[in-house]
């Protein structure tokens, strides 16, 4: 019989892994010491969210006031669609005059731009950005154009976090993750959705750090505070005071996957014509470039005027189509045409964001066809509005791209958590559906467009 070894075995082989584990960015990230950077982040994030909350009230504020003083005019037809095209017209052209005179770098969404900062192509001077911002939306947002809220916090909110890296010297690291933590936080100060926010910037910007878990704290603090301060201002009730829906039969899923593809298709020729309309406003040159902001706004106001809801952010409209009984083909014919005015709005360059107008596209497209659908099939959809709410989250996917973002911010705007798996499936064929379709995502397409000019020095769209 043989005898076994008493000698000890090597253990070369273990310490060599553990030698290696010891030197992974996991481990090293595992035993590092708080960095200061997640207290700025709060800070930031607090601060992100007091002032968008001031933004959200006086822009609401703004452009009920306006909405009121017009009302008051419609004994005098020629007197009130006079002063609806003067008023909004001179807000826009103001908007556009501080826009490009003091900042032109605030123009459209500013998603691209603080994207381009975290990649490194651009500067961010909060300085100009963040006041000018401000400024020029509210006078666009309240004026009536077709943009939503969103942009101009996000923007504002990365601004933020370059002025609070400055108040602390903080490194050029530091400065990128206090930046990006802080779009998020814009966000979700937009919409009262700090899961969104948090998403939004690793599915959307998805920038890249030395420590990934400084970075993803740095944002979920960002987000967290940002919502605190929000609600200090404006109360914790979701952005939506919709009904909670019950969850619908699995029988009807492929009903929600046909709205997803819908839904894709939309997004796909959103995308499309919005560039050919930003091409279309960058060829004006003298007088017409200089009345831009005019020429749009006096439209915006006659629309306004004729039928207001053609205008307007998005949220309005979507309570408002929640709450009248209107035939499918009005809500169709309305989704068309507000289609149209937010590729005008957002494609002349003015400061303002696109998920509230699609928000509000998606509602008209999907509560217009869940009526009729309803009709045909009673049983299997008992309750119509809730394809309005997968549908909600669907075309922003499908123009985005960003199906994870899109989920959370509908979920977390209309409080129908129970809604999920629906979501899930219109948010994953809309995004399936664009991709085969094609297209790219909206802003990629934008950066990319701003990148070009940058090279040559044209003046900025984006």
């Amino acid at each position: 019989m043989e005898k076994r070894s008493s000698q000890p075995t090597s253990h070369s082989t273990p310490l060599s892994s553990l030698e290696k584990f010891s030197q992974s960015k996991r481990f090293l990230e595992a035993v590092q010491k708080l960095n200061p950077v997640l207290l700025w982040a709060a800070i930031a994030g607090l601060l992100t969210g007091l002032i968008g909350g001031a933004f959200r009230l006086l822009v609401l504020t703004t452009l009920n006031s306006r909405v009121q003083w017009i009302d008051s005019l419609k004994g005098v037809p020629w007197m009130g669609v006079l002063v609806s095209i003067l008023v909004s017209g001179v807000m826009v052209y103001l908007g556009f005059l501080l826009m490009r005179r003091y900042a032109p770098d605030t123009s459209g969404s500013g998603i691209p731009q603080i994207e381009g900062m975290l990649e490194r192509y651009f500067p961010l001077i909060w300085q100009r950005v963040l006041p000018i911002k401000f400024l020029s939306g509210i006078l666009l947002l309240s004026s009536g154009m077709v943009l939503g809220r969103e942009g101009p916090t996000i923007q504002m909110g990365g601004s933020i976090g370059r002025m609070v890296a400055d108040w602390f010297r903080a490194s050029q690291e530091q400065t990128r993750v206090l930046v990006a933590a802080n779009a998020g936080a814009g966000l979700a100060t937009a919409f009262n959705a700090p899961l969104a926010g948090i998403v939004f910037v690793f599915e959307e910007m998805r920038p890249t750090f030395q420590s990934s878990m400084t970075a993803y704290r740095a944002v979920t603090l960002s987000c967290i505070s940002a919502t605190i301060g929000l609600q200090l201002l404006l109360g914790n009730s979701p952005t939506l005071k919709l009904t909670e829906f019950q969850i619908p039969p699995l029988a009807s899923l492929w009903i929600f996957a046909l709205v997803g593809i819908a839904c894709g298709v939309i997004g796909y020729y959103f995308n499309l014509f919005l560039v050919k309309c930003l091409n279309f406003f960058a060829n004006f040159r003298g007088i017409h470039y200089k009345l831009t902001g005019l020429y749009v706004g006096a439209f915006v106001g006659l629309m306004s005027w004729l039928y207001n809801p053609t205008t307007g952010g998005g949220e309005e409209i979507i309570i408002w189509s929640f709450d009248n009984l209107e035939s499918s083909y009005v809500l169709l014919l309305l989704c068309l045409v507000r289609f149209g005015m937010t590729i005008l709005c957002y494609g002349s360059g003015a400061p303002g964001g696109i998920f509230a107008p699609l928000l509000s596209l998606a509602t008209l497209f999907c509560l217009g066809i869940a009526r009729q659908t309803n009709i045909w099939f009673p049983e299997v959809l008992p309750h119509p509005e809730v394809l309005t709410i997968a549908g909600m989250g669907a075309l922003v996917a499908a123009t985005v791209r960003a199906p994870l973002t899109a989920i959370l911010l509908t979920i977390e705007i209309t409080a129908n958590y129970r809604l999920i798996l629906p979501i899930l499936v219109s948010c994953l064929m809309a995004t399936m559906t664009a991709h085969r379709l094609g297209g790219r995502p909206v802003y990629t397409v934008l950066l990319e467009r701003r990148l070009v000019q940058s090279s040559h020095s044209s003046p900025s769209d984006e």
